[in-house]
């Protein structure tokens, strides 16, 4: 392991729980879920009306007057890049005028940005034919259609704009990435910037991940093509990971920033450590078998230079998909054994936030870590025979290995694992 470490030194989240670390963490300390009938706009035609939104989030309560002039060219996920990241830089108390901006890093996960209804609303309803509702007029479309769009109109949707705004608003100039795989994305971004640590090529970076899933185009396209939970009827309880009665996810929005720095410079600026990161992986799992899962897992333990029996516990993906859920837990399997250390998934708190979902779940075993107490999993009541791991529920349970582990995986079958130690001199 190189002689140079690399720290967690400032937590920007927001969820459904609330928008801010501090909220997020008592909220799942509580055993709390903040997923509800969507109420930004009327779901009830929809065969899933149910979300985890953000609580009241309002973009110009955050940032500068540059970050607010420019709200009109960001759509929501976007919007929340930016607060996420200014958020991250007040909770770890982070000085820009004493940063080198050419050793400032953004790395950002990503995804498909969601298009809002308004910015295809007049063109759509000018190039539906009036004998076929429902139908496109091309003619329509070129006469008309198109003239109403904004020549800018695919700026606020691009995926490497989330990176792109936070380094243009705070200064960045040094390495800057945007990582596109989905739910595993923003965990990919930490494995990326904690390589571009190692080589010297940064100091510090903001890395994070965030995403809006339930706006109205994006959440009729998951209800017809993923495999969401149903029980509009009882939210709360609706996201059952690893649990035999899992009928499919939950979708939220929202996401986390770490400030993510070496330790010399952690340091030099007296900032408060939250973790270590010692170890990173990624593979890929052809078969979805678990087999690449499992390479990532053993990548980063190996890099970590820690045993299987050294993880207090498992930070898990925890989809509460049907197949997903097996895939996970035979990887897990196939790492530890019959010595599986506890599993946590915390998507039942604040729904799949997608690219935002890895380091929000992530931050939550920092926080468990700091405090020295692990919260349960919410609605693993149930235990799949499919999936034989100890998932830890119920009431919270003491700390006692230094380190953890993270991972995620997406359903084409990218995976990404990381080793996480609680900080120590």
């Amino acid at each position: 392991m190189s002689a140079r470490r690399y720290v967690i030194t400032g937590l920007g989240v927001m969820t459904a729980l609330g928008l801010d670390a501090d909220s997020t963490w008592n909220g799942v300390r509580a055993g709390q879920s903040g997923i509800k009938t969507v109420s930004s706009y009327d779901p009830s035609g929809l065969p899933v009306r149910i979300a985890g939104e953000l609580p009241g989030f309002i973009a110009r309560d955050y940032g500068d007057k540059t970050y607010k002039k420019g709200l009109n060219k960001m759509a929501r996920t976007l919007q929340l890049a930016c607060a996420i990241a200014y958020k991250a830089l007040e909770h770890g108390k982070v000085d820009l005028s004493k940063l080198d901006p050419t050793r400032f890093g953004v790395e950002f996960g990503s995804a498909l940005v969601a298009i809002e209804l308004d910015d295809l609303a007049e063109s759509s309803f000018l190039s539906t034919r009036a004998d076929l509702p429902g139908q496109v007029d091309l003619d329509a479309w070129g006469e008309k259609g198109q003239a109403t769009i904004q020549p800018t109109f695919m700026l606020k949707y691009l995926p490497n704009f989330l990176a792109c705004h936070v380094s243009m608003l705070l200064g960045a100039q040094g390495p800057n990435n945007s990582i596109t795989e989905t739910d595993v994305a923003s965990i990919l971004a930490l494995g990326e910037a904690y390589r571009i640590l190692q080589r010297d090529g940064a100091d510090f970076f903001l890395v994070g991940g965030a995403e809006c899933k339930i706006r109205p185009l994006s959440f009729v396209r998951q209800a017809l093509f993923e495999q969401l939970s149903r029980r509009n009827e009882e939210p709360a309880r609706a996201h059952r990971p690893f649990d035999r009665d899992r009928d499919g996810f939950v979708i939220g929005e929202g996401g986390t920033v770490l400030v993510f720095e070496t330790l010399a410079h952690a340091q030099e600026r007296g900032a408060t450590i939250y973790g270590e990161v010692i170890g990173f992986g990624s593979a890929f799992d052809t078969r979805r078998d678990g087999d690449g899962l499992a390479r990532a897992i053993f990548a980063a333990l190996a890099e970590a230079g820690l045993d299987p029996d050294d993880i207090d516990h498992v930070n898990a993906h925890g989809t509460a998909t049907t197949l997903a859920d097996v895939m996970e837990a035979a990887a897990l399997c196939r790492v530890f054994g019959d010595r599986v250390p506890p599993v946590v998934a915390y998507k039942a708190h604040f729904g799949n936030i997608g690219s935002g979902g890895g380091l929000t779940e992530l931050a939550i075993s920092l926080m468990a870590m700091r405090e020295g107490v692990l919260p349960g999993t919410l609605n693993h009541e149930n235990p799949d025979p499919a999936c034989p791991i100890p998932v830890h529920t119920g009431a919270g349970r003491a700390i006692v290995k230094p380190a953890f582990l993270k991972i995620g995986f997406t359903n084409l079958g990218q995976c990404g694992a990381v080793v996480v130690r609680r900080w120590s001199s």
